[in-house]
């Protein structure tokens, strides 16, 4: 493979990994520090095609600053047992020259957060992840070596054993951020992570395990990988599959892993050629589901009518059944984009469930939720056990720029809201937000701390999004009582600037 191609196949490779879900120029950078009320934000550029590229302007439009600001007005009371940061990234380009080469999964990653100790909102900062290219637009040194496919990750946020990863998938390794959200160096779990990794991982909590599946655009093959408590790789399972595709995401139950090998494959050709993600909706390739014990063997592979699955909310072992819920979309599915500078599908995201029947070797589909949603979570307690509650959210923006193909934009009627579901009741709560005010992905916090009381109701705790206020023109962090969840919220963070719809955060809690 000549450079060129290898560049490509990175760069389609790192583009690809927020093909789930659901321009401003990037200059220099500038710090702002405020105590008390923040100073009012810029508004983002009038849009002059915001038709045809939606990922650059609106609720996505990239931030030019890194912001701090401390002690953070609030509306309402921040709960006193809430100590620790919540963080959530996404792309946020820096230093675009031609919009035409823009695609929004592959902005350089930027994490937001919010710091809460003792019934107070301490700080709120947003950093780019500094890989050596962001470092390079910033004008600052780069420390460090710079790893094989180095890149911004811009997909999760998530803590383990005392660290902050920043994640990406197919490629880059992760990165570790300091509590202040200050770029530390590349993880490599100890120097035991060879190859790819994921943006999802799945921590089991019972076992003390961190699962992840990860895919690479020239393997033959996919990677089944188990961290254990000493935080190594401990064992790495490959799994030979055709055709290169993109697993985004996977699911972890007590007993198995479940891998989704669905028709969104790399396209080497395009790659060849330049294509800035070059991963296609392939007819050749079978949509499949594949199950394998979590310690180790031979993958049972179900067919299944195609489908672009998008996200795990959870899964859970039920007899001699698998069930899998979800959010996808229907097929096909172009995560490259059709006329717009960001994934394109043609309808919006849905919330399944799959029960993969082991006894009778099947595959059973039930539309959960017909209404559109993304961003699937659940108490993270319970990832890999029955849950009862999960939680989703409804992006108008989202959902109209998903729709967006050759510079024609959908019907506007979408609105902005969180769900929180309950399987037990088959019922669902909205928290209904207004028009403009884009909401990203809900994280679940137990209201006393990572270790509740025995007997602890499931969803006792807080749902914390980051909500756009369209008066201030900024963000808010929202905190919502998961057991009030239509009522009125607990507390309002008023942040100093805009937060863009992104993807995955966490929250950390203090140790």
């Amino acid at each position: 493979m000549n450079d060129h191609t290898r560049r490509n196949v990175l760069r389609g490779a790192a583009g690809a990994a927020a093909g789930g879900f659901l321009a401003t120029r990037g200059g220099a950078v500038a710090a702002a520090a405020g105590r008390g009320t923040p100073p009012a934000p810029k508004p983002p550029t009038p849009a002059p095609s915001a038709t045809s590229r939606p990922f650059l302007h609106g609720a996505f439009a990239p931030v030019t600053e890194e912001l701090t600001a401390f002690d953070l007005p609030v509306t309402g009371r921040v709960p006193r047992s809430l100590n620790g940061r919540y963080l959530r990234t996404g792309p946020n380009v820096l230093g675009l020259e031609d919009p035409r080469a823009h695609h929004w999964m592959l902005g350089d990653g930027m994490v937001h957060g919010v710091r809460l100790r003792n019934g107070r909102a301490e700080w709120y900062r947003n950093r780019w992840v500094r890989s050596a290219a962001v470092s390079r637009k910033l004008g600052e040194p780069h420390h460090g070596p710079v790893p094989e496919g180095d890149f911004a990750c811009n997909t999760h946020v998530i803590p383990y054993k005392g660290r902050i990863l920043a994640l990406q998938e197919s490629g880059p390794l992760p990165y570790e951020l300091d509590g202040e959200l200050n770029t530390l160096r590349p993880y490599d779990f100890r120097s035991t992570l060879s190859g790819a990794f994921t943006a999802h991982t799945k921590y089991d909590a019972h076992a003390d395990e961190l699962h992840a599946v990860a895919y690479y655009p020239t393997w033959d093959h996919v990677r089944h990988l188990v961290v254990d408590r000493t935080g190594r790789v401990a064992r790495t399972t490959r799994i030979p599959v055709a055709d290169s595709p993109m697993m985004h995401d996977f699911a972890l139950t007590e007993r198995h892993v479940v891998l989704f090998d669905l028709p969104v494959t790399f396209d080497a050709a395009a790659a060849e050629a330049g294509a800035i993600v070059p991963y296609v909706w392939n007819d050749r390739h079978p949509a499949r589901v594949g199950v394998l014990p979590r310690t180790g063997g031979s993958v049972r592979w179900f067919e299944m009518d195609p489908v672009f699955y998008s996200h795990t909310m959870n899964a859970y072992d039920d007899g001699d059944s698998v069930v899998v819920d979800v959010t996808t979309f229907p097929a096909p599915f172009f995560v490259a984009g059709k006329g717009s500078d960001g994934p394109t599908a043609l309808g919006t995201a849905s919330l399944d469930r799959w029960t993969v029947d082991l006894a009778h070797g099947r595959v059973r589909t039930r539309r959960l939720d017909d209404r559109p949603q993304e961003f699937p979570r659940v108490n993270e307690a319970l990832v890999s056990r029955r849950h009862r509650y999960g939680y989703t959210a409804a992006a108008a923006e989202m959902s109209t720029a998903y729709l967006t193909a050759d510079g024609v934009p959908p019907d506007r009627s979408f609105g902005n809201a969180l769900i929180k579901h309950d399987f037990l009741r088959g019922t669902s709560q909205l928290h209904r937000l207004p028009r403009g005010a884009a909401v990203g992905e809900a994280v679940f916090v137990p209201a006393h701390g990572p270790d509740p009381a025995p007997g602890a109701a499931e969803d006792d705790g807080y749902t914390l999004a980051y909500v756009h206020d369209p008066e201030r023109g900024a963000a808010d962090l929202l905190i919502l009582a998961a057991q009030d969840f239509t009522g009125r919220p607990v507390a309002r963070i008023h942040l100093p600037g805009r937060v863009p719809l992104g993807f995955h955060g966490s929250w950390v809690a203090d140790a």
